[in-house]
């Protein structure tokens, strides 16, 4: 038995080498027209020094002419502050990636 337990130990990865989460904080909320589209996202950074992301939608409708995703520029928070990515529908697929962390899947509701 000591054998095959030490078997199963070295099957199973270390969780050392995994990336720590994302420091934010992210709401949906119905957008305005200020603010435009159905639906945006905030991101608040919750650490203590500048994260710069980039975020990726893969939009859940789209034209026949257009793209069916967005790449929007790298941008960086700064610590507490909130960055708002607009114009988001219903079941679009955002991901947001940042060097050293692992990256966020989100959904608008």
């Amino acid at each position: 038995m000591p054998a095959l337990k030490a078997a199963d130990t070295a099957a199973v990865p270390p969780m050392a080498g995994k990336a720590p989460s994302l420091p934010l904080t992210t709401t949906f909320e119905k957008g305005t027209a200020r603010e435009m589209g159905p639906y945006v996202l905030k991101l608040k950074n919750d650490s203590k020094d500048a994260l710069k992301v980039n975020v990726k939608i893969l939009l859940s409708v789209a034209f026949h002419m257009g793209s069916k995703h967005w790449d929007l520029p790298e941008h960086v928070i700064d610590p507490g502050q909130v960055w708002t990515v607009p114009d988001l529908s219903a079941g679009d697929k955002i991901s947001i990636t940042a060097q050293g962390f692992a990256p966020l899947e989100l959904v608008v509701p």
